[in-house]
């Protein structure tokens, strides 16, 4: 009886896999990296020179207040005119102006 030699492990997908992961850290690595340095640049200057940051949010709640104020005088204000609800009418309808007369 001989006995076979054992098989060595396939690190074929394994090492498709982490090839796929350094291409794609390579590739995200430097958008992913300049975004959050942005976050923290700003934040850092932000947190040392507070003011720069007090003068936008108090016109950005100026703005909100004027336009909720603009949209709650839209939405109370009636229309002048009379509306025509379209109900039907006993009897004939009446004239419009510069209607065809029938013949």
């Amino acid at each position: 009886m001989t006995t076979s030699s054992p098989r060595p492990p396939r690190w074929g997908a394994l090492g498709a896999g982490a090839a796929a992961v350094a291409a794609c850290a390579m590739c995200c690595a430097g958008p992913l990296l300049a975004f959050l340095g942005g976050i923290g640049v700003t934040s850092a200057i932000a947190s040392l020179w507070l003011p720069v940051l007090a003068v936008p949010a108090v016109v950005a709640g100026i703005v909100a207040l004027v336009l909720r104020r603009r949209r709650e005088t839209a939405a109370c204000r009636t229309a002048s005119t009379r509306a025509d609800l379209g109900m039907p009418a006993i009897g004939a309808a009446p004239e419009k102006p510069g209607a065809r007369q029938r013949p």
